[in-house]
Formats: structure tokens, sequence, C-alpha cells
């Protein structure tokens, strides 16, 4: 995404009222996980900088680079030295690396690592970063396999560091508020969650091209492989982008979307482990990608006071020709049809006993309320039921941008204040929960899931999908 330079007000850090109240924040005992922040690390105040480092500094880790440009940024890696070029002579006090391992080894100063590489590689990055004792941001989905988001939250927790995941909607008031609407009883029990999104918009549903092109000299392609079983270079086949689409090194169109338009129900709803996860439909499939669009159902037991819910995941690009697009059945989506006189190309609604509600928001920035006795959708912020209900969730202080909010709540973590909205704990437990369909599709059948032990109780063949296979001389620290 396109980001905007940090207003001056962010400049200068985290000021010192918004300081005091994220320290009465983490006093009062708002961390959702209920262990306290206290990294291994180089104690800072509110004043003090971060020393920060940023691996896969080209790409999104160019705006990852970009938000915490408050901080000293004192080392970039990334694999490819022309794409990276900009980054480098925007921080060009910043020493340049190629290879993450030996950036962790040399720069034994900084205090916080950035990791926007592709999903393959969060993990093992990410976890030698906590186990330094560095504080991380890590971009979404936060893992490639179930078992390296399980991994990364008892890690951040055994560690103590701040941690974060890239769904800069989890800084947005709206879907906080939404947590808070849903939460209040508004609509009622919440029985049915619909989710669907326009990706890909990369390749995929396609086979491996033929033969090798010439690596560029100025691109590590070795250190790209990374974790990954090692194949030829082929020129724009997967390198920068179009990975995403690739089991080998992206989680497709759930793993890229989901962490952000399920964030907002996932919350709401306290969705723990799944009992089953089945893949209800798709287009063709292949052998290393995922396909142009599929349906996956995610079936939740009751919880607290909540009562068994399916959860919907539709995809597919409506611009590609090929294929027809998964979205929910029309009658589910008449109300939303009125109100905007066509189905957004994304969106999430929950369907509870008193009623749904609806954003068209990737972010769940902005929502709508329509109860059963009413005739349409309204927005929420001119309802008030919604005005009455009461503020529990606490909210991000800074400003500017979301994505520029996000990851100053995360440098204020690292400085003593209060857990990030998106930390690990919650966040890996998002993510887990998303790439149970990923591994769903894989096997091609419905699973019937065993969530505290990681396993398909009627599908063996599934663990090969849930805990990757890494190539000989990398794993997770």
């Amino acid at each position: 995404m396109n980001l905007k330079k940090p207003s001056a007000v962010n400049r200068s850090g985290l000021s010192r009222r918004q300081f005091i109240y994220a320290s009465a924040l983490a006093a009062g005992g708002f961390a959702l996980t209920g262990y306290a922040a206290t990294p291994n690390a180089r104690k800072l105040s509110a004043n003090d900088k971060l020393n920060i480092a940023c691996i896969g500094a080209a790409g999104k880790g160019s705006s990852d680079t970009d938000c915490c440009n408050t901080e000293n940024i004192v080392a970039l890696c990334d694999v490819d030295e022309v794409k990276c070029a900009g980054q480098r002579a925007k921080y060009p006090n910043a020493k340049f690396y190629r290879d993450w391992r030996e950036l962790l080894d040399k720069e034994q100063n900084i205090d916080a690592v950035l990791v926007s590489t592709p999903d393959h590689m969060h993990a093992a990055i990410a976890s030698a970063a906590i186990k330094l004792g560095k504080h991380v941001y890590c971009q979404k989905p936060l893992t490639q396999t179930v078992h390296e988001a399980r991994y990364l939250r008892e890690l951040a927790k055994e560690y103590k560091v701040a941690t974060q995941m890239g769904n800069q909607g989890s800084a947005h008031d709206g879907l906080r508020r939404a947590v808070e609407v849903i939460q209040a009883g508004i609509i009622g029990p919440v029985r049915q969650v619909h989710v669907w999104t326009n990706r890909p918009v990369w390749p995929q549903g396609i086979v491996r091209p033929e033969g090798a092109d010439i690596v560029p000299a100025t691109l590590n392609w070795d250190g790209w492989l990374g974790a990954a079983q090692v194949r030829p270079y082929k020129k724009d086949v997967y390198h920068a982008w179009n990975w995403r689409g690739w089991f080998e090194f992206g989680t497709g169109a759930l793993g890229d979307m989901a962490c952000h338009t399920a964030n907002m129900p996932f919350r709401a709803l306290k969705l723990g482990y799944p009992s089953s996860v089945e893949m209800l439909d798709h287009s063709e499939l292949f052998a290393e990608t995922y396909p142009k669009a599929s349906k996956i159902k995610f079936v939740f037991p009751a919880r607290e006071d909540m009562p068994a819910l399916d959860f919907f995941w539709y995809d597919g690009n409506p611009t590609n020709k090929s294929i027809k697009p998964f979205r929910p059945e029309a009658e589910l989506t008449k109300d939303i049809k009125e109100l905007l006189e066509t189905v957004p190309d994304s969106g999430c609604l929950l369907i509870g006993d008193k009623g749904q509600l609806f954003s068209p928001d990737d972010y769940g920035g902005r929502f709508y309320v329509k109860l059963n006795d009413e005739k349409e959708l309204t927005e929420s912020k001119d309802r008030e039921d919604v005005k009455a209900v009461a503020m529990t969730v606490p909210r991000n202080l800074f400003k500017g941008e979301v994505d520029l909010r996000h990851h100053q709540e995360w440098i204020a973590a690292c400085k003593g204040g209060p857990e990030p909205y998106s930390h690990f704990g919650i966040a890996a437990y998002l993510t887990e929960i998303i790439l149970l369909g990923c591994v769903a599709l894989r096997v091609g059948k419905k699973l019937e899931w065993d969530g505290p032990n990681m396993r398909a109780k009627n599908a063996p063949e599934a663990a090969q999908f849930v805990k990757r296979e890494y190539r000989q001389g990398w794993k997770l620290a």
C-alpha cells in the first residue's frame, strides 16, 4: 500500500502524555494475555529511540521501515540489492546486509526487528530475533504453518518481548468499536460468519515452469529460498511479488487477507480452535499452487457464553474471467446490495439471533447494523444503541494513517507500554486458525481438528502441512 510520510506530530516519537497513559493501561491490567511485557532487552524511556533493523526492507518492508522512522533505523537487510536501493538511499546511515543471519550476528546493539519477508521466512527470522531478546514486528500472516504460529506464540510469552503482527486494521477505532458492539449483544448470539475477498490478485492455480534463468548478480537467490526446498530461479515467477500463490512460499488468498478480514470477528466472538475445517468447493487444483477460487467452512464449538457457529470463507478475483469467484448466497447479502447497490468485492457479515453486522472494510474500520425488525442496514456512527455501548477496549492513541498508528503502538510497547492489540499472543492464535484452512485445502477432506495437540484426528496425512520440513541447514531458532 502507498503510505504518506508520517506527520510532524509523530516524528518526535511517543509523547509524554501518550507514555503516561500507556503505562497506566499496563498497570491497570489491560494486557490481553495476562503476562507483563518485560523484554530481555535494553530498557528505554519514552524519550529514548529504539535501534531498529528491517529484514526484507524492500516491498512491504519499505513502508514498515518508514512507519518506524521516529526511531534509529540502524540496519537494512534484503536479498535484492536493486529493489532495496531506494530504502538504502533514504536511510544512508543504516548498514546493509544481504543475509539476515549476518545482520543478527553483527548488529548486537539493535533493540527491535521488523520482519517483512515472504511468508515462508517469517518464523525462522522472528524466532531468532526473539531468542536474542529483540522486540519483533512481523508482517501477516505471522507464519506459514500452524506449528510455527504455535511456536512463536509460546516463544514470545517466554521471552517477554514486545511483539506485533502487521494486520494494521487492529489499530483502527472502528474495529475495536465493532468488537465492543458485538460483545455487548446488540445483534444477539452470532451463529454464522461470512468473510469474502477479491484475492488472489497474483498468479496461482498454475504449474511450475520448466527450465531455469540466470540469477541476477544483485539477487541472493539461496537466501531468498531460505528454509524452502531448492528450486531453479525463474524470472518473475516467485520473486519479487508472485510467491504468495505457491505452497512452498506463501499462504494464498486465505493467508494473505484473513488476518485482516477475519480479525474483527475472531476477536469479538472469542474464536478458539475450530472443531472441524473443510474445503467445500474450489476451482481447478494444481500440485504446487493454491486454486484461483475456494470456499472453506470452519465450525467453532460453543465457548464461554457464546453458541457454536459456522464460519465461511470465500475467495476469487472477479476480474479473472477464467473462474467464478465464490461469494455468500444472494439471500444473505440482499441487504448489503440494497445499501451499496452492489455487493463489494470484500466484506465481513455476522448473522446473529437479533440482527446482523456488516463491514465492507478489509480492516473492519467501518460497519453497519440491521436488527431483525429494521428495514435496512444503518451505519454504526448514526445508531443510538451503538453509541450507548461502553468502551471496554483501549484505543490506539497515535495520530496519522492506520499503518503508522499500528507501528507506533508497537514502538510504545518496546519502551515499556502495554502490549499492542495484535501482539503474538493474539496474532499467532488468529494465524494458526486461518492456516488450518490452507491445510484443509491441501488435504482435500473435512478435518476433525484437535486444537491443543495440533492434529487432525481423522487425517494423519495432514501433519505434513501442519509442520513443514525445513531445508537442511535451516530451522526455527
